[in-house]
């Protein structure tokens, strides 16, 4: 795995797509080490706002040395981030965590599953998975961020809490619906998605691997800010806990208590 290291990138474009919804292109060498599923450190220039922001990477273009980052303005780190533009440079500390088991998806049937900001990572799973995909997204309403670009690499289906647009309701709603079946499971999203999907998957003796959403402070593993609970032995704290940041975030679903 090559080194976590802290670079300054350069911002290629970036535009809103969303209601709070950016999506931005940084040119930046990581690009030759990122993978479905892991993430990026950014800080801000503003030395107040102190940490970096976690930001999941949405697409790698390796030919070019380019990132694709998608995310939504929650405080004021991320609103700096949303006034870049071309040219401007960024802080970077990447490439971080354990993405996506791919390669354990090689000829199975599986269900790719993003709700809100989970959709984003659910994109690069998309290119890099050599499987038969359903690819189920669940939104607040019509404001269908980035569904173009993932039909490209599958069967789209579309959730939305207000009925405006597919199914109304949520992911698991869209299994009903449509009478959906898979034997394996990638999901990114808010906690109560993923835990309907682990008590689905457990019900149904699938496979099923979760990207974990947490707060994270120093994104290395060194402070602990954001564990979960584990059915094995932490080897850093030697409890039941581990570091979504570098035990993580995706994790199979039968080892994590949520």
């Amino acid at each position: 795995m090559a080194q976590k290291r802290k670079t300054s990138v350069t911002v290629v474009s970036q535009k809103q797509i969303a209601a709070q919804i950016y999506d931005l292109w940084l040119e930046t060498e990581l690009a030759n080490d990122a993978h479905a599923g892991q993430f990026a450190a950014v800080y801000p220039h503003n030395a107040a706002t102190l940490l970096p922001r976690p930001i999941s990477i949405c697409e790698v273009d390796s030919d070019r040395n380019r990132l694709r980052l998608v995310y939504r303005v929650a405080g004021k780190g991320t609103a700096e981030f949303a006034a870049c533009r071309a040219g401007d440079t960024l802080d970077v500390l990447g490439v971080l965590g354990n993405g996506f088991p791919v390669e354990k998806a090689v000829g199975r049937k599986v269900f790719l599953m993003g709700g809100g900001i989970g959709i984003p990572p659910m994109l690069q799973l998309a290119k890099e998975l050599e499987a038969e995909k359903h690819i189920l997204l669940g939104y607040r309403d019509r404001d269908l961020f980035l569904q173009e670009d993932l039909g490209k690499y599958g069967q789209v289906h579309i959730a939305t809490e207000d009925g405006s647009v597919g199914v109304q309701g949520n992911v698991m709603d869209i299994i009903r619906v449509n009478a959906l079946q898979a034997d394996m499971i990638m999901a990114c999203g808010p906690m109560p998605m993923l835990r309907a999907i682990k008590q689905y998957a457990e019900e149904r003796g699938i496979d099923a691997y979760i990207s974990l959403e947490e707060r994270m402070a120093c994104g290395v593993g060194a402070c602990l800010g954001c564990v979960c609970r584990t059915s094995g032995i932490d080897h850093h704290s030697h409890v039941n806990n581990a570091r979504i940041c570098t035990d993580g975030p995706v994790f199979e679903a039968k080892e994590v208590e949520i």
